[in-house]
């Protein structure tokens, strides 16, 4: 593990993303979201697609943790789902590159082990990180090696509906940390400083914060949707 990666232990990662269809879509606002997330105390980013990862690295000199959302056909998986999108990001060479690793089958029915271990043997110095959905999908990540493990997806599969990180003082994470042996980082649905700080407490390497910092549409709509009668 390298320096600036061992600078996030225990700290605040930023999730600097902004889809096609979002307002903020732009290498340019996510290199500026980015640099106002490190005046603000980040520590790491976490963000979508070599065009604005390497934006983001030309305003901050932060660990970024890379992935490439896209969709295909013949696979529900979209977070960096095949060798393509690793190609991509390995043009900008993030710290950590972060992959779906849920129990469901990858474009071209490839199945995680065997999509890591490819990428593996090609980008043998690259760090990994696993984004999962249920404890047992995270011990089994563990097992295949990752560097690190991720709660990113837990109640976004059908094996993880109705499931969320916070339930029963994040009872998930707790498991997965007791049960693996690489570092676990905490995402998903993590919106108060209060979870922030907890996950920590509890073990987590870090701390993944994406939309309550970084989607003000979904901000915006809280409070409307508070005011409403």
């Amino acid at each position: 593990m390298n320096e600036k990666v061992t600078q996030m232990k225990g700290k605040l990662i930023v999730s600097c993303q902004a889809l096609p269809d979002e307002p903020l879509h732009s290498s340019f606002i996510m290199g500026r979201m980015a640099l106002a997330a490190k005046e603000g105390g980040a520590c790491g980013i976490r963000a979508n697609t070599k065009e604005d990862i390497r934006e983001i690295q030309s305003q901050v000199d932060l660990p970024v943790i890379g992935i490439v959302k896209r969709d295909y056909e013949d696979s529900s998986v979209y977070i960096t789902p095949t060798e393509k999108e690793v190609n991509e990001l390995m043009e900008v060479q993030p710290e950590i590159i972060a992959v779906d690793a849920t129990a469901r089958l990858r474009p071209g029915g490839l199945s995680l082990a065997d999509f890591f271990s490819s990428m593996k043997e090609k980008y043998p110095n690259q760090l990994w990180m696993a984004d999962c959905s249920t404890v047992e999908e995270a011990i089994y990540a563990d097992s295949l090696g990752f560097d690190f493990i991720g709660t990113t997806m837990v109640g976004y599969t059908p094996q993880s509906k109705g499931l969320r990180i916070e339930a029963d003082d994040f009872m998930i994470l707790r498991q997965i940390i007791s049960k693996s042996e690489h570092p676990v980082i905490a995402e998903g649905n993590i919106d108060t400083p209060e979870k922030a700080k907890r996950v920590i407490e509890l073990g987590a390497f870090c701390v993944v914060v994406g939309s309550i910092i970084t989607r003000p549409q979904l901000i915006t709509r809280a409070f409307a949707k508070a005011l409403e009668p």
